[in-house]
């Protein structure tokens, strides 16, 4: 696989010796440094906070993690990142989100809502996806009916998931990390 591609030099694990704390945390979190932490190893203090802010969004929220997956599927379809789409899939099906979901947001259509492929959930998590990607302002409306259906902090902590993995898409588009 080639990454030359890449628009900035892959650090590879191990290589430096100053990395090691961070690359060790990295290893922790995710079982492996891919591409995208080889990129941001370029820079250890946005490494190390990338991997501290991501790591609570993925795994130290309330967020069920089928709905955390399509939040970050959506976003990677809105924002054209493929390698990121692609990373997900995988969790996304091991979080029992339904293939024929992934198959509905990889073609950009989470309009199947009319086929009922979508919960009621699902749409309006979906809903402020685009909004939060496409307009980044999010109307009042729409913020209503997300506190009356979730307690605040799962508020809080859907839309830092839509925030956190429109900075990932943008970081891969803006390098050309892909496979």
């Amino acid at each position: 696989m080639s990454t030359s591609h890449i628009r900035v030099p892959l650090v590879v694990p191990g290589t430096v010796p100053e990395l090691a704390e961070v690359e060790a945390r990295i290893l922790s979190e995710r079982g492996r440094i891919s591409l995208l932490y080889q990129v941001l190893l370029n820079s250890p203090s946005i490494a190390s906070g990338w991997e501290s802010m991501l790591t609570a969004v993925r795994n130290r929220t309330s967020v069920p993690a089928d709905l955390r997956e399509m939040i970050i599927l959506r976003v990677a379809v809105l924002n054209e990142a493929a390698f990121e789409f692609d990373a997900h899939v995988p969790h996304a099906l091991k979080a029992g989100f339904a293939q024929k979901k992934i198959d509905a947001l990889r073609a950009g259509d989470p309009a199947g809502a009319l086929d009922g492929r979508f919960t009621q959930d699902e749409l309006l998590l979906l809903e402020l996806t685009d909004r939060m990607t496409r307009d980044v302002k999010v109307p009042v409306e729409l913020t209503d009916r997300l506190n009356a259906r979730f307690e605040p902090s799962a508020v809080v902590e859907v839309v830092a998931t839509v925030a956190a993995y429109n900075m990932v898409s943008r970081f891969l588009v803006a390098l050309n990390i892909s496979h």
